[in-house]
């Protein structure tokens, strides 16, 4: 079964215990958060301490997509917080296997993030360490940025690796109901949504709307 995970970058932020709550009675997968560094990628969203704070809220796991250089340093941190899957950029680290490896011995899923034009090196040097891997299907670069359906080819490529089983294929960007299905169809196992399940109407529709969409 497919996994919807709703990214908070979308939310409003004014009532987000309310869509905590909401998102637990929906009974999504799991809740994706960004945090960038302004940096890597020239947008700032949402901090850290976000996470410690709404992880009383739910038990449902969180994921933390690192768009940043040099993540390393907020790995300890990040599972003392709560989190329970971490991605790193591929881009932004010198030494991938060691720091997926750190994401792992602080007892949390690692994954191994890629942008729109970066395209898939092997990836089984990268097991026993590797859980998921998560292809952005738009440019990091502002909110409304279009989705890219070419770069779904990487994750059908990438499903076809040998000595990957067992990995998860996340796809993050863009995604609404229009095109949801052929995020799936690529094989995507995760589905991170952000813009389409918050900006306009009810929550509850737009979720229903995305599960029912996803059939093609």
């Amino acid at each position: 079964m497919v996994t919807i995970a709703p990214s908070l970058a979308a939310a409003p932020l004014h009532h987000l215990e309310k869509v905590i709550d909401d998102l637990n009675r929906l009974g999504v997968g799991m809740i994706h958060f960004d945090v960038e560094d302004g940096s890597f990628v020239p947008v700032m969203t949402l901090g850290v301490k976000i996470i410690s704070d709404l992880r009383p809220l739910s038990r449902l796991p969180f994921d933390v997509h690192l768009m940043m250089r040099q993540p390393e340093w907020i790995i300890g941190p990040l599972a003392e917080m709560g989190a329970d899957w971490v991605s790193v950029h591929y881009e932004a680290c010198p030494y991938p296997r060691r720091t997926l490896g750190l994401i792992k011995r602080h007892g949390m899923k690692a994954g191994l993030a890629f942008n729109p034009k970066t395209e898939l090196p092997p990836l089984q040097i990268y097991r026993p360490h590797l859980d998921y891997v998560l292809i952005l299907t738009t440019e990091p670069e502002y909110d409304d940025a279009p989705f890219l359906p070419g770069v779904l080819e990487k994750v059908a490529r990438g499903r076809q690796q040998l000595g990957l089983e067992g990995v998860k294929w996340m796809v993050d960007g863009g995604i609404a109901p229009g095109n949801i299905a052929e995020v799936v169809r690529a094989g995507a196992d995760i589905v991170v949504v952000g813009r389409s399940l918050f900006k306009q109407g009810s929550l509850e529709e737009n979720y229903a709307l995305l599960k029912k969409s996803m059939e093609g």
